[in-house]
């Protein structure tokens, strides 16, 4: 391992991910010490990833986030709902935090002719519960120059994130840029099936 930080779950190796089959998802809680919001996620969730933008929630001392996404049927906030507010409202995805201690708590597309309606991007260190699926890849990685990375240590970001295992981009993986684009072509009625 170099000195590279990435996320405290992938700077000792992928950890905390023991994905277990039939695991039915947990709850999020944002890091008040008190007056928690909960939000119950009733599913496993798809495409966990590490992410280099500068508009996901990371935690303190992070380099990247870590999401993924879930039906948003399956996502009820269950405690302090009165405390989300969105960051964005002109963004693609509404990510709702808590404005006391500011961890996102879910990110929703409101727009149904984007590729990822119906879709909800979470953050399953909110929970304690073990079972969530693992990252995959990492996404947006050119991105953390803009947040404060030094350019000349992207080598060294990059290696460190192939060596855990999680191919690199400077979008979203191939599979979910097919689904935008296949969108995209749909909405200018060109899709070939």
């Amino acid at each position: 391992m170099t000195n590279i930080k990435l996320h405290p779950r992938l700077d000792n190796g992928i950890q905390d991910y023991p994905e277990v089959e039939g695991f039915g998802g947990g709850t999020l809680t944002c890091l008040c010490e008190s007056n928690k919001v909960e939000v119950k996620v009733s599913s496993q969730t798809l495409h966990n990833h590490a992410c280099g933008c500068s508009q996901c929630w990371k935690p303190e001392d992070a380099r990247f986030s870590l999401v993924a996404v879930v039906s948003r049927e399956t996502v009820e906030v269950i405690n302090n709902e009165d405390k989300l507010e969105v960051v964005d409202e002109t963004a693609a995805i509404q990510r709702h935090y808590c404005r006391d201690c500011g961890a996102h708590m879910y990110g929703r597309i409101e727009n149904k002719n984007h590729a990822f309606y119906g879709l909800d991007f979470i953050h399953t260190e909110l929970s304690e519960e073990k079972g969530w699926s693992a990252p995959k890849f990492a996404a947006f990685v050119s991105s953390v120059i803009e947040t404060g990375t030094p350019a000349s240590k992207m080598a060294d970001v990059r290696k460190e994130l192939n060596n855990l295992g999680l191919p690199t981009y400077d979008t979203l993986s191939p599979e979910l840029m097919d689904l935008i684009a296949t969108k995209a072509a749909e909405l200018k009625g060109t899709l070939q099936v």
